[in-house]
């Protein structure tokens, strides 16, 4: 089975960072993202990067967070910079094995077969 496994969530308040990291060997061969949820939201993406390493990123986190990949450590990270309160998420590691079909705009979680368990963020005023 494909394994991810998230780590790096945490409490912090408005202004801080945080540096979220996902554990998979699929880093450097599998298309893979972030995306978010809470008790009262749908899931939604956060941040996604192709296995060519072309990045997307959801308007409400451009200029704030960045997506990467480390082959030597088979992570997918995200830093996460000038947090904000709405941050506050339940945050899940995704890993796409197909590709994205053309016809699907970026962060489509329908593009990712595989899901972590999720770790916590929470961002305080």
């Amino acid at each position: 089975q494909v394994q991810l496994v998230e780590s790096g969530g945490g409490s912090v308040q408005a202004g801080g960072s945080l540096r979220l990291s996902c554990a998979a060997y699929t880093v450097m061969r599998y298309d893979m993202a972030w995306f978010r949820q809470t008790p009262e939201t749908e899931r939604e993406g956060v941040a996604a990067i192709d296995k060519d390493g072309s990045t997307s990123y959801a308007d409400f986190v451009k200029g704030r967070f960045t997506i990467s990949r480390d082959n030597a450590k088979n992570t997918l990270n995200l830093q996460m910079n000038s947090l904000k309160p709405d941050d506050t998420a339940m945050y899940y590691c995704a890993a796409g094995p197909y590709g994205r079909a053309r016809y699907l705009p970026p962060l489509s979680p329908t593009e990712y077969a595989y899901w972590g368990q999720g770790t916590q963020v929470t961002v305080s005023s």
